[in-house]
């Protein structure tokens, strides 16, 4: 009797593939990722009459959800699968390669492409009949369905965990720390906060507050300079109240407050205000800039002063000898000074002083040492009358306090004393906020 030919079994080449959402127990020597290889090692043994051979190659992604389809040995196995290098791909259970329904119809569709086989360990069906793609959906519906309800149980924790007040993670406020999941006080960093939000009661602008705390040196609570959009969302914080916030719904927080109701609603009762209405009221608040600096020749200070007549204010330098009733020699001095007047004169006095060669020797040596160019120096001076303008008037009052020791009122008119060792300095402070505009 003549010999059969012996049937020969074709090799198929079988990638075990596993997952783990979370990374917890991933450092144990043996996890889950382990347990889901060896029992797909094992289904893939009892096969081997059939030709099924383990490839050398192994996918794990641990730590990393089934919702995406960025993961990284995922994506690896995908690009074998492409280059013919894969035949059969065995998983502990269908919810490691997928959760999501549309997510495993791409997949499926690699698979059927590249003639490619799934199967699963837990879960005996073929892929390539059509009650087998049937069973792979409603097993598949099932998956996604697990992980919607498990989305929303975490969601109503979250929710539940800030009705009681208590922290649930994300970036740490300024003015806190974090200490076994509860916000702990930060006494230094509480302090600065509570600066910012009584500055911006005094200025009553973002813009202006923003630009002031950078010129500062403020940083943020990773170290970064800080911009309006930083400024609104730490002003716009209800942590500082003591509370915790979800969905826009406030609750009464386990940590401390740093600020106070009444400066809380102080600062939202100017923010109420439209940001138009704002800017105008700041730049209309116009401060006394030479106060504590102009002197009568008797050296008797000359302190601001108004008087309104209609809708229409006048503002004045009055001599304390006046207001005190003092008696004064015949002099020829003013005792009173029309405000508007003496303040031009000083900062007809600043511009010139600044367009001298001298100054701007000065200022470029003094700018170069700290690495700033000097086109650049040379730029700020000559644009400092434009730059002026832009400021607001406290912003105005404050660089006069810094480049003016004194102003004395004499018979024959203003003798101005200016500090000019400080003009570097004021350069300096008026171009930082322009660089970090430019590059934010």
């Amino acid at each position: 009797m003549k010999d059969l030919p012996k049937k020969t079994t074709r090799r198929l080449r079988c990638a075990i593939y596993t997952r783990k959402s979370s990374e917890e127990g991933l450092e144990q020597e043996f996890n889950s990722l382990h347990a889901q290889r060896e029992a797909c090692e094992a289904y893939i043994a009892s096969q081997r009459s059939e030709g099924w051979a383990l490839v050398r190659d192994q996918y794990d992604d641990g730590g990393i959800s089934g919702g995406t389809l960025e993961r990284p040995a995922l994506k690896q196995l995908l690009a074998d699968i492409e280059d013919g290098l894969v035949d059969v791909v065995v998983v502990y259970k269908i919810d490691r390669l997928s959760r999501a329904l549309m997510d495993f119809s791409t997949l499926v569709e690699v698979f059927d492409r590249n003639g490619v086989t799934f199967v699963s360990v837990t879960q005996s069906f073929n892929t390539t009949t059509s009650m087998g793609r049937l069973t792979l959906n409603i097993l598949l519906s099932f998956a996604q369905f697990e992980r919607e309800v498990t989305a929303e149980r975490i969601r109503d924790k979250v929710k539940a965990s800030r009705m009681k007040g208590m922290w649930m993670g994300g970036n740490i406020p300024l003015g806190y720390d974090v200490c076994d999941r509860k916000l702990l006080v930060n006494t230094e960093e509480a302090a600065r906060v509570c600066m910012v939000f009584e500055r911006f009661v005094e200025v009553g602008s973002a813009t202006v507050l923003a630009r002031e705390l950078r010129s500062d040196g403020f940083r943020n609570k990773k170290g970064k300079p800080i911009d309006k959009g930083y400024l609104y969302r730490l002003l716009n914080n209800r942590v500082y109240l003591g509370e915790a916030v979800h969905k826009g719904t406030a609750y009464p927080g386990e940590h401390n407050a740093i600020i106070d109701t009444r400066l809380w609603e102080q600062v939202h009762d100017i923010m109420g205000e439209s940001p138009r209405k704002r800017a105008n009221n700041s730049r209309t608040q116009t401060p006394a800039l030479l106060k504590g600096l102009l002197f009568s020749a008797t050296g008797s200070a000359m302190t601001p002063s108004s008087t309104k007549k209609g809708t229409r204010q006048y503002r004045y330098y009055v001599s304390m000898d006046l207001l005190k009733n003092r008696e004064t020699p015949d002099d020829g001095i003013p005792r009173r000074l029309p405000a508007d007047t003496a303040e031009a004169a000083v900062i007809t006095e600043i511009r010139r002083l600044l367009r001298t060669p001298e100054t701007t020797a000065k200022v470029i040596a003094a700018l170069d040492r700290e690495d700033i160019p000097e086109a650049d120096a040379i730029d700020a001076l000559q644009q400092f009358p434009q730059l002026w303008e832009q400021l607001f008037p406290g912003e105005q009052a404050r660089i006069v306090q810094l480049l003016v020791r004194r102003v004395t009122v004499t018979a024959e008119g203003l003798i101005i004393d200016l500090r000019t060792d400080s003009i570097a300095g004021v350069m300096r402070e008026m171009m930082t906020p322009r660089k970090l505009e430019a590059t934010e």
